[in-house]
């Protein structure tokens, strides 16, 4: 294992290496699934054995699999997993509601039931490598969802594709969050926070219930000095969404800027209740 992935892969890390957006990636850390540790700046970080159960809990979730049930095999995988990648990559596939883990010079056999995951893992230069056996997705015809899964995959080797991938996305669904979400992080890491902003205001009016959308606009504006625009951004995430735990260390961070201490405490106190007392529920909408 190198040293970065010894510290810990980060968000962007990991939605680079699954494919898979910031959106879901909170959600199935709110879920329970993963307990990440925080890194210098809290921000999460995700251990190696954290990253293949997000990966297995994300499929899982797609074949429509009921949460509590996805729990019981994540914690039958957890247990299988060594705490570091081996030499020869390992293959994880699921039959029924069981999930097996095997190494790649293993045979893996399916005896019954219908396939609901299967992937192997590999490294690449110290790097995660996925690989499906299967891929279901239409090159000639790509939906906005396998655009949004390429642009992840793109955004280290290939920003300038990445970001064509993501705004192709949303030329066919103008209001995948996604895609919004994804272009708008991609677009302010490369010191482009004004052009994240006029995306996310462009987006809001047809997205305005997504709190995670109203949360990435508050850290664009943040980025860019506009700290009372941000901090009502911030304000409008935790009207749709109480829980973003991120959002009250946030909105408290900035209200200490701005001399509102007693509003900075109570931001700070709700982010350590959140984060003391992680939920191991599914939202309803996802029972």
């Amino acid at each position: 294992m190198n040293a970065k992935a010894a510290e810990g892969y980060t968000v962007r890390k990991v939605q680079q290496m699954l494919g898979i957006s910031r959106a879901i990636i909170d959600r199935l850390v709110r879920a329970g699934f993963v307990s990440p540790t925080r890194g210098r700046r809290n921000e999460h970080r995700f251990a190696f054995q954290d990253v293949m159960l997000l990966r297995t809990a994300y499929d899982l979730q797609r074949a429509h699999i009921p949460p509590r049930k996805i729990l019981r095999s994540l914690e039958s995988l957890r247990s299988s997993l060594p705490r570091e990648l081996p030499l020869t990559g390992l293959r994880i596939s699921a039959v029924g509601e069981e999930v097996a883990v095997r190494t790649r010079g293993s045979t893996w056999e399916a005896t019954s039931g219908q396939m609901l995951m299967d992937f192997e893992v590999t490294s690449n230069d110290g790097e995660l490598a996925f690989i499906d056996p299967v891929n279901a997705a239409s090159a000639a015809d790509p939906s906005p969802a396998d655009l949004v899964n390429l642009g992840a995959s793109l955004e280290e080797t290939d920003p300038v594709g990445s970001e064509a991938a993501y705004r192709s996305a949303l030329e066919g669904a103008p209001d995948f969050v996604d895609a919004i979400l994804n272009l708008g992080a991609l677009l302010c890491e490369n010191g482009r926070c004004a052009e994240a902003i006029q995306l996310y205001e462009e987006a809001l009016p047809a997205v305005s219930a997504s709190a995670p959308v109203h949360f990435n606009h508050a850290i664009a504006l943040e980025d860019a000095g506009q700290l009372t625009a941000a901090a009502q951004a911030y304000a409008r995430a935790l009207e749709l969404d109480p829980g973003l735990a991120d959002a009250h260390y946030n909105l408290g961070r900035l209200h200490e800027q701005l001399g509102n201490p007693q509003a900075a405490l109570r931001h700070f106190s709700a982010y350590r209740r959140l984060t003391r007392e992680p939920s191991a529920q599914m939202d309803d909408e996802d029972a």
